[in-house]
């Protein structure tokens, strides 16, 4: 279940599969082959010119979009008219090749888009569409039962599936995600500071341990901490109603004071987590860093240091026009977009000991551009930041790679550990 989906063997031996069955649906001997191609090349031709206009025109995919993908998806489409065309008349074994080479070009041409996007990396994660070192609850019990009889803390932390009550909000949210580190398990549970980290849009709480590797980061930082690291809350900011919150409260519900209020109440509560000043800090990708900076400067007593990897300038509601995020999550008010605009927001308010980490990938343009906008913003209106441009587009080689890029950072803003010698990333204080 580890194979990889994404290089190797596994997606050519697809590919072959998906071309071999596309084969031996189409009637050669019977000579229905000419009604079928002639048929299903120009159809198969115009669906792809006009899907790739409207993503490309739409910007609804990266600049770096895979022009194998739009090949993938005209063999789909053509499998799709070679059946049809041909069903009529033909045997149960053309019948069932014609079956095979339209689910198998179809899951090449997703494996494609996933290869760009790097979401699912293995069939363990899509299958499970869960973190890989995902344990329960009654776990736990069993670690500190070993730690008490041993007096030695576990090698590594745990990720563990949690509900997370909106008492405040009563926002219809989904399952989260914990990481623990394995100070968490000494005899007297430490009070550690939190880290909350956002999935993008579309996503889910999953995201950051299943493909951004948090849990691989955080134990080879405690590894080097004697177990020290910060408690890390993943939880699902969209909810039920919508892909796409970003964030706020709205017709969706109530998902900023869900991550603002009930997500920093329940890890103090659940976890013995740190209530100090300072204790918090938040980041996220792609729509996940909109979050971030948009909630830290919108409540900086909460988060006063936020990461954005990859994040955006503003938000934006499922990639439509900012008048249609307006008229979408803010219910037509200037003043409400103003009010979690970070552009706006940074230009109008100054922002005393707050502190930023700014990181995208040098392929991805807007929210490089993005990055370059609100890092000299955010340094003007007070806030110390770092900066930092890695090769790479808009997928998890970059996200994990920021995270782990950022982590000794974070673990000094929240208190944990010493101030790192290096940084990776340019940073400067106002």
């Amino acid at each position: 279940m580890n194979i990889s989906i994404v290089s190797g063997w596994l997606p050519i031996v697809v590919c072959c599969l998906a071309l071999a069955a596309l084969m031996l649906a189409i009637g050669w001997r019977s000579g229905r082959w000419r009604r079928q191609l002639a048929r299903g090349i120009p159809i198969a031709a115009a669906v792809t010119i006009v899907v790739a206009l409207v993503l490309t025109i739409g910007s609804l995919v990266p600049s770096d979009f895979p022009w194998w993908a739009y090949v993938w998806g005209f063999t789909f489409v053509l499998a799709v008219c070679v059946a049809v065309v041909g069903w009529s008349g033909a045997g149960w074994l053309r019948r069932a090749a014609a079956t095979v080479a339209m689910l198998l070009t179809l899951a090449v041409t997703l494996g494609t888009i996933n290869q760009q996007s790097g979401s699912f990396p293995t069939l363990s994660r899509l299958a499970t569409l869960r973190p890989v070192h995902v344990v329960e609850t009654p776990t736990l019990r069993q670690i500190r039962g070993q730690v008490a009889a041993t007096g030695m803390l576990p090698e590594e932390g745990v990720v563990i599936p949690v509900t997370i009550p909106p008492r405040v909000s009563h926002f219809s949210t989904r399952q989260a995600y914990v990481y623990l580190p394995p100070a968490w398990f000494a005899k007297v549970t430490p009070s550690l500071p939190t880290l909350v980290l956002l999935p993008g849009e579309p996503g889910s709480a999953s995201d950051w341990t299943g493909d951004g590797n948090v849990d691989a980061t955080a134990n080879a930082f405690a590894h080097s901490h004697r177990g020290l690291a910060p408690i890390i809350v993943m939880p699902d900011p969209n909810g039920y109603q919508t892909d796409d919150t970003e964030c706020v409260n709205s017709k969706f519900g109530n998902a900023e004071t869900y991550l603002v209020e009930d997500v920093p109440a329940f890890v103090r509560s659940r976890f013995n987590a740190s209530s100090r000043p300072g204790s918090l800090a938040i980041g996220g990708l792609s729509a996940g860093g909109t979050c971030s900076v948009m909630l830290a400067l919108g409540n900086p007593q909460i988060y006063p240091t936020f990461a954005s990897y990859s994040g955006f300038a503003s938000p934006e509601y499922e990639e439509t026009t900012r008048s249609q995020t307006i008229d979408t999550l803010f219910a037509g008010s200037e003043a409400m977009f103003a009010a979690h605009d970070p552009v706006q927001l940074l230009r109008n308010g100054h922002f005393n000991g707050m502190a930023g980490w700014f990181e995208a990938g040098q392929g991805d343009q807007e929210p490089l551009q993005a990055a370059h906008l609100l890092q000299p913003a955010a340094l003007h209106a007070g806030i110390a930041t770092c900066f930092l441009v890695r090769p790479g587009g808009h997928d998890f080689d970059v996200w994990s790679q920021a995270l782990e890029d950022s982590f000794p950072w974070l673990s000094w803003r929240l208190g944990l550990t010493p101030k790192p010698a290096t940084e990776p990333a340019k940073c400067d204080s106002p």
